[in-house]
């Protein structure tokens, strides 16, 4: 049975040790030059090139040097305002065969972000006690993911922004790295669009499934047991729900209300 990562999961009090890599990580951070953003804070350049708010870009550090990877883990990349929620909810519910822990948990809250969730307030947590497989999400590029990702054989599914905004990704090689290597090792690395998405859910269902090893059998599609995910993730059921309408989920520095995470879901929204 698959796992859920629910943020439990995650130490309340950081250790000594790990608050002592953190604040030498942050200390390294502050001399990488800064570029103005449209949040109100700057954001800081990663030694690979891209960009992220400060707290964000030493959790990225942390991760690359300290998440211990499996074979059995499954990575979702996403960028902001991709569908992410859309894709967790239904990554979760394909591994589990339904929707019902999406009731009562945001889609964020099972299957968390590493970067703004998990590893954040000077914690390394302890993921090793969680059963497989482990669905864990990041807006990390391709080349600042720890080398043992790849080397595990981790599955890694990237759903990007729209067409002409993945294509200008392109240019910047945030989804680059990720596209060399889907075409390398196709088997490991599944490229998704939300057009794609959003034109045949059912059949986007069934490739994401397959892909990380939990394809529906024939007589789990003759019961519609795809057709009831698809329905119970449709965005106008998700944002409906209570949990989705005034929850909250903490993140990297603030807690924010889950409502902000659904839009109209829409292509071109």
């Amino acid at each position: 049975m698959a796992s859920s990562i629910l943020l439990s999961s995650a130490p309340e009090v950081a250790e000594a040790a790990h608050k002592k890599i953190y604040d030498q990580l942050r200390q390294v951070v502050e001399t990488f030059p800064t570029v103005p953003s449209g949040i109100g804070i700057p954001y800081s350049r990663h030694p690979d090139g891209w960009y992220m708010t400060t707290p964000g870009v030493v959790s990225s550090m942390v991760i690359k040097n300290h998440l211990m990877t499996r074979a059995t883990d499954i990575f979702l990349v996403t960028f902001p305002k991709s569908g992410t929620a859309w894709i967790k909810a239904l990554l979760y519910a394909a591994l589990h065969r339904g929707a019902d822990e999406l009731v009562a948990h945001s889609p964020h809250q099972l299957v968390p972000f590493l970067e703004s969730q998990l590893f954040i307030k000077d914690r390394i947590p302890d993921l090793s006690s969680l059963p497989a497989p482990r669905p864990l999400n990041t807006h990390i590029p391709r080349q600042s993911l720890p080398d043992s990702v790849a080397a595990s054989g981790s599955k890694v599914v990237l759903m990007p922004w729209d067409i002409d905004e993945a294509h200008r990704q392109f240019c910047d090689e945030h989804v680059l790295g990720y596209w060399r290597w889907h075409v390398e090792k196709p088997n490991q690395v599944l490229f998704m669009t939300y057009e794609e998405l959003a034109a045949d859910t059912l059949g986007q269902l069934r490739r994401l499934a397959q892909f990380v090893g939990h394809p529906f059998t024939a007589e789990e599609q003759e019961a519609g047991v795809d057709r009831k995910i698809v329905k119970a993730c449709a965005m106008k059921n998700l944002s409906g729900l209570e949990v989705n309408q005034s929850g909250t989920t903490d993140m990297i520095d603030s807690t924010v209300a889950n409502n902000i995470f659904f839009r109209r879901g829409v292509v071109g929204d």
